[in-house]
């Protein structure tokens, strides 16, 4: 059909449908999704959410009566009298056409207009349906589209052509997009809001594109080759579990040249090439061209990101000399934001979209909201929520899970200078006899010169333990932000293979009598190694220990060393992801570094030896940020 054909007479007809997809939905079905995020237990896009998905779309789009619940009725039919939607097909400047929808606002204007990319997903623009209902009762037209190569074959919400990975040919789309928008809708100011994929590629459009006035990107990356791959090591879980989400092989998905660049990666191999595409691709490389154009930009990301690790976004964010804000949640990708970009609560507010919709209403509208009052950083403190536990409906017993009744303490700071206002050392020992634990001692602490250097301790590498970062990418971190974060019986962590300090119980520091340590900020770690052969894997995690030796992870970050000489000593010093974590008074911190997690790629030759030791001119250390 022709591409402006919606906007002439008000027609959908030319959309296809969903195959099985009908405009209803059971209360019971419904009622089964509530409070769902994002995610399927295996990593996947949960397929109940996107049947809700598509049936709110072919509710809008078939004309009829729908049959929903209540709650999801009435914003469909609110939207319904406020505005037309319509499906289109928008060509790209190549040919390649992009399958996209928009809500276009029926009264006086002009409106302003929010473009929603959507995320990395074979399902595409319909899966955030409910987002573009809320964007419309808040007097937006709204024009969601699937970025190129993404979707399952045969599906109206798949585009054509190959996955560009967020290179030029998306930054060019999105201005297609714009331009369409602009021929078609009038719109008075534009905008960008985009989750994962979509959130990449909205910065990069805004970079590229000045009439965007102001982005919202929503757990996102600022350096694409710093997320895939940092401190020599690749993160290998995170790019497997995106060529899952493709809608198809590799071969088919993507083009020669990124099939080559894919490859690499996963073959550990031409890294240097894979940084350099990745570069090209990170909005970090375009800070100027954002600055220049003065682009209002929002992000929102999670303390234990699993695709998209914070410390990368900081720098970026560092670097924007725009109005900014950062927030910063408890859980993983997608996590805090999920639902209300779904609508699997209904009739609860979504905190982390509704100040996403703030922004929009400030930069966009002109609103005087309290935006203009915001601090730039505002991260939640883990895990300060209060919770009770779920009771089965039969039985009444414990399910063994728990639901949370007063949400986690969330703190602002004017720029991510302040989170950190001091920070503490602590020295390593190596006491103890084989299999045991040194200990973490404070600066100051009396302590002979010999318990903090000249020792060394051994491990097998190669193998890994119970110290794993998380169960599975996005399944832990949706768990984490529903109250249920993951807990670790230290006792199991094999010492065979990995070493572990603890500290004393903590008490309070002066003037702080409710926690033990407030960790706040970018955590220091240096430790001297070497190997029996030429490479070594360090994964460094730090966990909040209880009195029964059961503990939660506040932060880690994986090391790769590579060209050892065999047993001559090496010296490194890296950051572990930044964290908000308050620690417990009579709890204990513990630092375990192990060879080996199911996320990355790691150097670690199986069942060599590698030692960690502090000689007297570079002792081993933990600097621990303090706010």
């Amino acid at each position: 059909m022709p591409q402006d054909t919606p906007f002439v007479n008000g027609s959908s007809e030319d959309f296809p449908g969903f195959p099985g997809i009908t405009a209803s939905l059971t209360a019971a079905e419904a009622s089964r999704m509530t409070g769902r995020g994002l995610w399927a237990a295996d990593g996947t896009v949960d397929p109940d959410v996107v049947r809700l998905g598509q049936t709110l779309t072919t509710a809008l789009l078939d004309g009829g009566d729908p049959e929903l619940p209540a709650d999801l009725a009435a914003p469909l039919q609110e939207v319904r009298a406020l505005a037309l939607p319509a499906y289109h097909r928008i060509e790209a400047t190549d040919g390649i056409r992009l399958s996209a929808f928009s809500l276009r606002q029926l009264g006086p204007g002009p409106h302003p207009l929010v473009v929603v990319p959507a995320g990395w997903t074979p399902f595409g623009w319909p899966l955030f349906l409910w987002c573009y209902l809320a964007l419309a009762r808040r007097g937006y037209h709204v024009l969601a589209y699937t970025p190129r190569g993404l979707g399952i074959p045969g599906l109206p919400s798949t585009s054509e052509g190959f996955v560009d990975v967020a290179g030029p040919h998306d930054w060019a789309d999105g201005s297609a997009v714009v331009d369409f928008a602009v021929e078609h809708l009038a719109p008075s100011a534009i905008g960008f809001l985009g989750e994962s994929y979509g959130s990449g590629i909205s910065q990069l459009v805004a970079a590229h594109d000045d009439r965007v006035a102001a982005v919202v990107a929503l757990s996102t990356w600022g350096n694409l080759a710093g997320s895939l791959y940092d401190h020599g090591t690749r993160h290998l879980a995170a790019v497997k579990a995106l060529l899952a989400l493709t809608g198809g092989p590799v071969e088919s998905k993507f083009d020669e040249a990124n099939q080559e660049i894919l490859a690499d990666f996963l073959a550990d191999r031409n890294l240097d090439r894979v940084v350099e595409w990745g570069r090209l691709r990170a909005p970090e490389s375009y800070l100027h061209l954002t600055n220049e154009n003065e682009t209002p930009t929002f992000f929102s990301n999670t303390w234990h990101e699993g695709l998209f690790a914070v410390n990368q976004l900081l720098k970026t964010f560092d670097g924007l000399d725009v109005p900014k804000r950062l927030n910063l949640w408890i859980g993983d990708h997608a996590a805090p934001e999920g639902p209300g970009l779904i609508g699997t609560e209904p009739g609860r507010t979504n905190v982390p979209m509704t100040e996403a919709y703030a922004w929009l209403d400030h930069h966009l509208k002109g609103e005087r909201n309290g935006v203009e009052d915001w601090e730039q950083v505002c991260g939640q403190v883990m895990f300060t929520y209060v919770t009770e536990p779920v009771l089965d409906p039969g039985t009444g017993e414990p399910t063994g899970e728990n639901r949370i009744v007063e949400e986690a303490r969330r703190e602002s700071r004017a720029d991510w200078s302040r989170v950190t206002t001091g920070v503490e050392v602590f020295g390593l020992t190596g006491d103890g006899a084989a299999g045991t634990d040194g200990r973490l001692l404070p600066a100051g602490e009396t302590a002979a010169p010999s318990e903090v250097t000249g020792w060394r301790r051994a491990f097998l590498a190669g193998v890994d333990t119970e110290a794993t970062v998380m169960d599975a990418l996005m399944e832990t971190g949706q768990a984490e932000r529903a109250g249920n974060p993951k807990t670790y019986d230290t006792r199991k962590i094999d010492r065979r293979h990995a070493l572990a300090w603890t500290t004393a119980p903590l008490t309070a520091p002066e003037g702080d009598g409710a926690s033990g340590r407030r960790v706040r900020g970018v955590p220091r770690l240096r430790l001297t190694v070497r190997s029996t052969a030429t490479s070594a894997g360090l994964v460094a995690h730090l966990f909040d220990v209880a009195e029964d030796d059961t503990a939660r992870i506040i932060t880690h970050e994986p090391l790769n060393v590579y060209g050892l000489t065999p047993d001559q000593d090496r010296t490194v010093t890296w950051r572990l992801q930044a964290a908000a974590y308050d620690i417990a008074t009579g709890h204990r911190l513990m630092l375990v570094v192990d060879s080996k997690d199911p996320l990355y790629g790691d150097a670690s030759v199986t069942w060599t030896q590698t030692v960690i030791s502090s000689p007297e001119g570079a002792p081993a250390f933990l600097e621990l940020p303090l706010g």
